[in-house]
């Protein structure tokens, strides 16, 4: 399909919008929701079902670096659909899992769903119909993120509790390959403007990229300073998000049921939105590190009210305060990136913070469950998501110091 103008390019980034909402729905918030009924139903152990998710994260983190490779041989639409298909077999053996075993062996296609879906998927959907607006239209994408956590986690609970977790699985795993067989046939199939020419009219080679500085190589981004801390710094953020969110349903339901303790979780999720939505607004040229510093420490109050607190008034508030910066930790990185690093560098530098994120928040849901299972509460496992947060807050800071690498580097 030809390119059609700058109005396609916002098409392509609502269909993005729309395939994040199930992405996120299935891949991301979605295994909260499965150890809840897998626990409940099956009685496996926590650190059995929460090992299967690491297993999910895992996986997709090795599957997410040749994406790239995958979409220049299947191209964008042909894979996006078959992550729905792979998603939807997934789904189904989840649900129908009664040993540990099962569990590993259903992660494997919600895995390939998950890495061909989420959010190196989206980017790569998003960003070469954009220039100027890239950042506007990204932001658009990304918030499908957290609009698939507030739909998506009540939907599975009211599914699971009205029809059983098979049937449940069906029905979203069925709509999510309908929803993105649509999708694959008209905005994702489309060919991007070229290298010269972007959506809105600008010039994508227009810079004077091939008489700047060569880009640094992997090798000199892992001895730089600038990139070490914020990789590091948002790899630790990232892992107490997922291994807190990852077992934040189960933390709930004992005091305020299920069915609240999903609507705080929505809560939570509306509450991403907002504070990606107000960091947008309000970060302008302000130091991009001290937001990040900001952002960690609200976290950290929502974990205190987690861990300390009891009832339904001070969970929510920590549902509240946790989900102001649970959008800001995926967009903050490549906020940073643009900011420090020469343009030639951007693309790189962020995807090797991206695959190292999440080969290392994979492990919480894992080590959250062990810990819980161990202590037999979420005290421990909640404190050590508040001192990962405090750890990045501080290394995200010294790194406002660092000096630019050598172009030895290069």
């Amino acid at each position: 399909m030809a390119y059609e103008g700058r109005s396609y390019g916002w098409a392509v980034a609502w269909s993005a919008f729309v395939l994040a909402v199930f992405a996120w729905g299935t891949g991301f918030y979605g295994p909260a929701v499965y150890m809840q009924a897998i626990h409940s139903t099956h009685h496996l152990q926590l650190s059995q079902i929460a090992s299967a998710v690491t297993f999910h994260f895992l996986l997709s983190a090795g599957l997410i670096a040749y994406l790239p490779e995958i979409h220049a041989r299947l191209g964008i639409a042909r894979t996006t659909w078959l992550g729905a298909v792979a998603t939807a077999l997934g789904l189904l053996g989840w649900a129908t899992a009664s040993q540990s075993w099962h569990l590993f062996l259903a992660a494997v296609p919600t895995a390939v769903g998950w890495a061909v879906t989420s959010g190196a998927a989206i980017n790569a959907i998003v960003a070469p119909w954009f220039d100027r607006d890239r950042p506007k239209a990204i932001g658009l994408a990304f918030n499908g993120a957290s609009v698939g956590g507030v739909v998506f986690v009540p939907l599975w609970i009211f599914l699971i509790d009205r029809w059983g977790f098979p049937v449940a699985a069906i029905a979203v795993g069925a709509s999510m390959v309908a929803v993105v067989s649509g999708l694959a046939v008209t905005t994702l199939r489309a060919d991007p403007p070229g290298t010269a020419v972007r959506a809105e009219g600008g010039r994508a080679g227009s810079g004077s990229a091939a008489h700047g500085p060569r880009p640094m190589s992997r090798a000199g981004l892992m001895r730089d300073v600038r990139f070490l801390t914020i990789s590091i710094a948002f790899a630790l953020g990232l892992f107490a998000q997922i291994g807190l969110l990852a077992h934040l349903l189960v933390r709930l339901s004992p005091e305020v049921g299920v069915a609240v303790a999903g609507f705080m979780i929505s809560i939570a999720t509306v509450c991403a939105v907002i504070g990606r939505t107000l960091l947008g607004w309000m970060i302008g040229d302000r130091d991009r590190r001290h937001a990040a510093a900001v952002n960690f420490a609200v976290q950290i109050v929502g974990v205190c009210f987690l861990v300390f607190g009891s009832g339904w008034l001070l969970l929510g508030l920590g549902c509240v305060f946790f989900g102001l910066g649970i959008g800001n930790l995926v967009s903050l990185p490549p906020l940073i990136v643009q900011k420090e690093f020469d343009r030639v560098d951007v693309p790189l530098a962020v995807a090797l913070i991206v695959a190292i994120n999440q080969a290392v928040f994979a492990f919480a849901p894992a080590i959250f469950g062990v810990i819980r299972d161990v202590m037999t509460d979420y005290s421990v496992p909640f404190l050590l998501a508040g001192v990962a947060q405090f750890c990045a807050a501080a290394i995200i800071l010294i790194g406002r110091s660092a000096p630019k690498t050598d172009e030895v580097a290069r």
